[in-house]
């Protein structure tokens, strides 16, 4: 059985978080739809997941590089996976805060910046 997207009613929360802040995260349980909204609402960016081990290891041996593939900024999902891309990304939008970094991740971690909402 195939479901539909299902409509949240944290979107304007988020979209609202977006105009203020250039970096937001979202957290919470495995398989509750944090992947499916991100990608949805901020399908101009592109998207990462840390999960997969070819990013991950360019992420983290080239967070530069990696980083500034995207002048607008990026998707990064399990974010929890490479957590000292934090320093880089707080350093990019302290020097460029219209690039919009877009974090999600397992809602049992802490992470040091950003605006966060937690997905039910």
């Amino acid at each position: 059985m195939k479901f539909g997207y299902i409509e949240r009613a944290i979107t304007p929360a988020i979209l609202g978080a977006c105009e203020y802040f250039p970096t937001i995260t979202i957290t919470g349980p495995r398989q509750s739809g944090k992947t499916t909204l991100i990608k949805r609402l901020f399908s101009g960016l592109p998207y990462f997941s840390l999960e997969n081990l070819d990013v991950r290891n360019f992420a983290v041996n080239d967070p530069r590089a990696f980083l500034n593939q995207n002048a607008e900024g990026m998707i990064l999902d399990e974010i929890q996976n490479a957590p000292e891309l934090l320093s880089y990304i707080q350093g990019i939008v302290d020097d460029n805060p219209e690039r919009k970094f877009i974090l999600s991740g397992s809602s049992q971690f802490r992470l040091g910046c950003g605006f966060y909402l937690l997905c039910p």
